[in-house]
């Protein structure tokens, strides 16, 4: 029979249900404390970034004086940082973990090659992103020769994350979810504004969604901030699942958003589908 590990069966002070919880098996070589560390990784979400010893022990049930003594093995180990707040954040090696995951894909080394010559084709900035929960995060960024790319920069790079609603590649993600999945993350989503054109409503984001839907791609027109414009296409699998997407995003002030759908879109999807068939996705008329 299974159990629960006592970090999962007490119930959290703040009545809630735990943030974490995995059914401990009857098996000698399982280890409750690397399971309550694990626990304790988990409690971080993009929307709760930062946490102390008290938000986590609540979120787990555990008490604080416990919750503390794997706290600081973890700040030890490089996966917890502790702020000036002397609260605590996921550290530099949680972000190394996870690119590591994203690269045994094969999805970064397949694409790479392809986004240096869509930089070459174009000489603007072009990205591969993934989905993860309500942000986009960057898979690999390949930057601008250009002048004056440096102005809307963001201080991207791999690993970097943003908010998927005002992103091209983040809504492109999004508009290819099913519904019920696209429904949820909406609903978690705060929209604040953060640039000219952002979208603030759920009930515009979920028409824009429907219409990135119908089109196939997906344009970024100044909703991060003034200075930028993005389009994105998707990447499929095998399966013919979008995946990821990849993005030309260049400075108001050198193209027109008009002339990047219109010049730069083609090269973009061509990206795009040259990827998705290093990923094994076949067109219909591909397949016999």
């Amino acid at each position: 029979m299974p159990r629960t590990s006592s970090a999962a069966a007490k119930a959290p002070k703040n009545g809630q249900e735990p943030a974490w919880s995995i059914p401990s098996l009857r098996e000698p070589r399982y280890s409750q404390s690397l399971e309550r560390g694990l626990a304790i990784l988990g409690c971080f979400t993009p929307k709760r970034p930062v946490l102390g010893i008290a938000d986590i022990a609540d979120d787990l049930g555990m008490s604080r004086s416990t919750t503390h003594r794997y706290v600081i093995t973890l700040v030890a180990l490089g996966y917890l940082e502790q702020g000036a707040s002397r609260k605590y954040r996921l550290g530099l090696r949680v972000t190394d973990l996870g690119m590591s995951a994203l690269n045994s894909t094969g999805l970064r080394e397949h694409a790479h090659p392809y986004l240096e010559e869509l930089r070459q084709r174009t000489s603007y900035t072009t990205n591969l992103g993934v989905l993860d929960g309500t942000d986009v995060l960057y898979v690999d960024r390949v930057r601008s020769y250009r002048r004056g790319q440096g102005s809307i920069d963001l201080d991207l790079h791999t690993g970097s994350r943003l908010p998927a609603y005002c992103t091209a590649m983040g809504k492109l993600l999004l508009a290819n979810l099913p519904d019920s999945e696209q429904r949820e993350l909406i609903a978690a989503m705060k929209l604040g504004k953060r640039g000219p054109n952002t979208i603030t409503s759920k009930k515009g984001l979920r028409e824009e969604l429907e219409e990135i839907a119908a089109a196939g791609f997906a344009v970024n027109d100044q909703e991060l901030n003034a200075e930028l414009y993005a389009i994105a296409a998707p990447v499929r699998n095998e399966a013919r699942e979008v995946v990821a997407a990849v993005n030309l995003s260049a400075h108001s002030s050198m193209i027109s958003l008009e002339e990047m759908v219109d010049a730069l879109g083609p090269h973009l999807v061509s990206t795009a589908d040259r990827i998705s068939a290093r990923l094994g996705f076949r067109r219909d008329d591909e397949q016999n």
